[in-house]
């Protein structure tokens, strides 16, 4: 249980980009979407939804402090 706990504290920009990414992502969808169903990404909303997940943790992602544990 402490493990996840700290796997959470640790990681916790990625997770909120996620999550702020997958709302986005739906949104996108919602008000823009792909009228031809041609679309790679906003055609479905799932797909739409996870890249909008990917690229929130992505993002905020490049904002998280290394740790600086040197274990060999």
């Amino acid at each position: 249980m402490y493990n996840m706990k700290k796997w959470f504290s640790q990681h916790k920009l990625y997770l909120f980009g996620a999550i702020l990414g997958a709302i986005a992502g739906y949104i996108y969808w919602q008000q823009v979407g792909c009228s031809s169903g041609t679309c790679a990404i906003t055609s479905k909303p799932l797909n739409s939804t996870l890249y909008g997940a990917l690229m929130g943790a992505l993002l905020l992602g490049m904002f998280q402090k290394e740790s600086s544990s040197t274990s060999v």
